[in-house]
């Protein structure tokens, strides 16, 4: 029965808290997202979480969770089961996430980057479904990644492996929260094409219809581009470009089957993702070229939610073998 034996998922943004109980077929039942405000600090913001699973539970009205699954981005000891520094997340240090969830909902709990969580929900339930080396990409407010290799789901030695957010792609260029220049999320994440944007306005008095919001984000960026505005045109052009670098790049090294991007920033569609596709098609070894699709999330804006459900559903799974 695809309602036995549920869990409960939990996804820490840092800009968006989502929850829903997720079932062993991998749809969602009372999910609900609703702003992280993490300027509260990690207290009232997991009182906050665990308040929206505690909702999540009634509404979704499939009985109580058999597990708890949650995602969040690094760095964490996911074995340990402790955020021991979220880059998205200032002051959120060695947050021992796990054992507070496990107290708060009466069940075992699983912790994962939240890339690696949506990489194996796009695996099992999306757009990756049955590949054997597959990559995946959230483009949100940080650029995170995660990678099943072989058909297993790659966590690397210390556990992080996958910050394809931090590839270099302008050396010497912008400052990332890592504390590199030129790092990829510093100018594919939502949060950076914003500020970017924002930048350029300051620098010109060139015309632009972003000028006429009070305050820039991603979306609008991508929306005026596509309307063919000269300022929007060319932050989502570097954007891009640098974004299909770093995937030829991510090509090249693994051969991947498949290459999903997920996040806030992909909702633009096919104003990212065809420039994504070319270069790659153009500049990548021909062979791995021919092999791999870059294509956008199947699981949308629940992929990190679903993520984070297969992983406690496997914890299920494990204790009643």
């Amino acid at each position: 029965m695809a309602t036995k034996h549920p869990v409960l998922a939990l996804d820490i943004g840092g800009t968006k808290l989502a929850v829903a109980m997720v079932t062993p077929d991998g749809l969602t039942h009372g999910f609900l997202s609703e702003p992280t405000d993490k300027h509260r600090g990690p207290d009232a913001v997991i009182a906050h979480l665990f308040d929206m699973g505690a909702r999540s539970i009634a509404a979704a009205g499939i009985g109580a969770p058999h597990a708890v699954g949650i995602s969040c981005g690094g760095p964490l000891d996911a074995a340990a089961g402790i955020l021991t520094g979220p880059l998205h997340l200032p002051g959120w240090i060695d947050i021992p996430i796990v054992a507070m969830a496990s107290e708060a909902f009466g069940v075992p709990a699983v912790v994962e980057n939240d890339a690696t969580a949506a990489v194996l929900g796009e695996h099992r339930f999306g757009a990756a479904r049955g590949a054997e080396i597959a990559l995946y990409l959230t483009l949100s407010t940080g650029v995170g990644g995660g990678s099943i290799i072989d058909g297993r789901l790659h966590r690397g030695a210390a556990g992080n492996g996958g910050e394809f957010g931090h590839l270099m792609v302008r050396p010497g260029g912008r400052r990332c929260e890592c504390g590199r220049n030129g790092c990829l999320e510093a100018y594919a994440s939502g949060t950076n094409i914003a500020v970017r944007a924002h930048e350029m306005l300051a620098a010109s008095d060139r015309p632009s219809t972003l000028r006429e919001l009070p305050l820039v984000r991603a979306e609008h960026v991508s929306a005026a581009a596509a309307a063919g505005d000269p300022l929007a045109t060319e932050i989502w052009r570097e954007t891009t470009d640098l974004l299909g670098q770093a995937v030829t790049d991510l090509v090249n090294v693994f051969e991947p089957h498949v290459v999903v991007l997920g996040g806030g920033v992909t909702r633009s569609g096919s104003i990212l993702l065809d420039p994504v596709r070319d270069t790659v098609r153009d500049t990548a070894m021909p062979p791995a070229a021919a092999r791999a699709l870059v294509t956008l999330a199947g699981l949308g804006d629940a992929v990190c939610v679903v993520g984070a459900g297969a992983l406690a559903l496997d914890l299920v799974e494990a204790a009643r073998v």
